[in-house]
């Protein structure tokens, strides 16, 4: 017989966690202060919408360190697993597109010859593994990233990639029709067990808080700002994400359906949501340019703000209790290391 399972936030997190306890035949109800399953762009929604959707565990060494590249390379294998569960379900619902658009081929890092001292520096604490980051010579960059700059120096990341978050929240949320969601209704609260809603408490059998910067007053957790710009390239030829190491930002190029590209994002230690900043929209795009010239003719079709939720050492936290999960600070890894996350926080728990 299954537990009654409450989980607060349909984000990322809460919805990977409402679809493993679905798959364990556990009763999931999730709760989620904005009113809809797919918030638009300019609405208050979670920062797993706001995304590129890098799956990056070997160039995210440079940030959380082996940490992060253990869990990352997990969530790889998840992912896969995850992608061909929402595709089988997808047969069944009669759904046009299907699965989490993912793309596991590899990904590009690139860097300017002025910058190559910090390339080197990002080389060393990828620990040395010839055998999934390799140099390229130029007429290989050609061949994989049409278009790029010619004098780059470039580097291929041997089994990375991306997915479509858009795609993959919408299909996580249709894969798991069990699931009762409450709309409009922010979580204000938890204990073991108990949900504090404005109405009043409801109780289960367990509780998860995946509210990500909604649960700040409980959780040591800060919102750092994140701004990304949407373009329309029609006939741009990417299908791999490109990073290029800059020195202010980590900027990276991800290719959408459609002809479009995602190019992000700021990080900024701040917790305003207003519209994404003229030398941010400036910075971003320069970056790209430099790298991409042909996207002078490129269109912007919208700029998207959010607030990644970051603990004070900017790596994942996690706290149980019995009846009570806590899963927080993705920071700028979230759909990197869910999925692993996830997986262990409810194995411990005896829940899947």
């Amino acid at each position: 017989m299954g537990l009654r399972i409450g989980v607060a936030g349909a984000g990322l997190v809460g919805r990977l966690a409402a679809l493993a306890l679905a798959r364990a035949e556990h009763e999931v109800t999730m709760f989620e202060a904005s009113d809809s399953l797919s918030p638009k762009s300019g609405e208050p929604r979670a920062a797993a919408w706001t995304s590129a959707g890098m799956l990056s565990p070997i160039a995210e060494m440079e940030t959380g360190g082996n940490a992060v590249r253990q869990l990352g390379e997990r969530s790889l294998h998840l992912w896969q697993e995850i992608d061909a569960h929402l595709r089988t379900h997808a047969k069944t619902s009669s759904a046009l597109d299907s699965g989490v658009g993912l793309q596991l081929q590899d990904s590009l890092m690139v860097c300017h010859g002025s910058d190559l001292g910090s390339a080197q520096r990002v080389l060393r604490l990828l620990d040395g593994d010839s055998a999934r980051v390799i140099k390229l010579a130029a007429d290989e960059t050609a061949a994989l990233a049409p278009g790029l700059k010619t004098g780059l120096h470039c580097w291929r990341l041997i089994g990375e990639g991306h997915l479509y978050p858009a795609l993959a929240m919408q299909n996580l949320a249709a894969a798991v029709p069990q699931v009762r969601w409450r709309f409009g209704e922010p979580v204000l609260g938890l204990t073991p067990g108990c949900m504090q809603l404005r109405h009043g408490a409801e109780s289960f059998d367990w509780v998860i808080d995946a509210r990500g910067v909604g649960a700040a007053a409980e959780v040591p957790v800060r919102g750092v700002r994140g701004e990304v710009i949407v373009l329309a390239a029609p006939g741009f030829q990417l299908h791999r994400a490109v990073r290029l190491l800059h020195p202010r930002w980590r900027v990276y190029i991800v290719p959408r359906p459609d002809g479009q590209l995602v190019v992000g994002a700021t990080e900024i230690e701040s917790e305003d949501r207003s519209p994404i900043s003229v030398q941010s929209t400036m910075e971003l795009l320069s970056a790209a340019f430099s790298i991409f010239p042909s996207l002078a003719e490129a269109r912007i079709l919208w700029t998207d703000v959010n607030l990644r939720p970051a603990t004070p050492d900017n790596l994942p936290w996690v706290d149980t209790e019995k009846g009570l999960i806590r899963l927080n600070g993705m920071f700028r890894h979230g759909w990197l290391l869910a999925p692993a996350v996830i997986e262990k926080a409810l194995s411990d728990a005896n829940l899947c």
